[in-house]
């Protein structure tokens, strides 16, 4: 008997949510090895920036993913930034001492000044803890298909290119196009693209082109989209959760994940909403 559409839609929809909890146990996992306590002491001495410098940062360098001033690289974290590169610029407050009425000493902000600070991708040095898998290695059965599908359901452009460091891929929100790096195996080529999709649907610049102060800060934008990978490349027999578990944790704040959680409707629906739209691209 041929299963009804409303048959089909409760068990993808069960199938989605028996993938988030995989996530959610998968995650939990790597949060209580030793490896994720010396990941946060090393990332503990990066700088969080305001809300400002992150769209300077985000504007000049979309693919950054660690930024830390020119002598910062070379103090807390013994790397080098290469000869050459140019700085990210970002605003630093000025401060001066004063002293209240009772003698309390304090730092209060009189102005800002322009200073540069590198993305990890233009220094040398020793390597900085990681989380799971630095790449996903392997074929992809119907690849040619199934990445054709993606392309098509992608809401911008995507296509290749060649890109310095780590970054596997980025959507840029103000050129609206996705960029996926050239030369990648072919499961870490549908991994980037899926994340990067599930950015350009998710995280979409409104028409002014300023991102909403209340909306997902950056941390909450890549768990959710790293999430959405991970179900949806699950779905479709690709195993990234090496990759995908490291990947949330390291961009959660905290032990219990606070972005996960909160995000957990928004990951479910917008993975199954891909799943519908990919599996009528490769129908067609």
């Amino acid at each position: 008997m041929q299963k009804s559409k409303e048959q089909y839609q409760a068990e993808r929809a069960a199938k989605v949510q028996d993938l988030m909890d995989q996530l959610e146990a998968g995650v939990k996992a790597v949060f209580e090895s030793d490896n994720y306590r010396d990941y946060l002491n090393v990332m503990s001495r990066f700088h969080h920036y305001s809300f400002r410098n992150s769209i300077l940062i985000w504007l000049q360098r979309p693919d950054a993913t660690q930024v830390a001033g020119y002598t910062d690289w070379q103090r807390n974290f013994k790397r080098q930034v290469r000869k050459g590169e140019k700085g990210i610029r970002i605003f630093a407050p000025v401060l001066r001492r004063k002293e209240d009425d009772d003698g309390n000493k304090e730092d209060e902000i009189v102005c800002c000044k322009v200073v540069s600070v590198f993305d990890v991708s233009q220094t040398e040095g020793p390597e900085l803890p990681t989380l799971g898998v630095d790449e996903l290695t392997g074929d992809v059965a119907q690849y040619g298909v199934l990445y054709d599908a993606l392309i098509r359901v992608s809401p911008v452009p995507m296509g290749f290119e060649n890109m310095p460091g780590d970054c596997h891929g980025y959507y840029n929100p103000t050129e609206l196009r996705i960029a996926i790096r050239d030369g990648m195996s072919e499961l870490q080529t549908v991994k980037t693209a899926i994340h990067e999709i599930a950015h350009a649907t998710l995280h979409a610049l409104p028409a002014d082109g300023k991102r909403p102060k209340d909306g997902p800060d950056r941390s909450t934008r890549e768990v959710q989209a790293e999430s959405v990978a991970y179900i949806v490349c699950q779905h479709y027999g690709l195993d990234t959760s090496d990759y995908s578990f490291g990947y949330v944790a390291g961009w959660s704040s905290e032990r219990d994940a606070p972005e996960l959680t909160a995000s957990m409707d928004t990951i479910r629906q917008a993975a199954h909403k891909l799943i519908d739209a990919i599996d009528a691209a490769m129908a067609a």
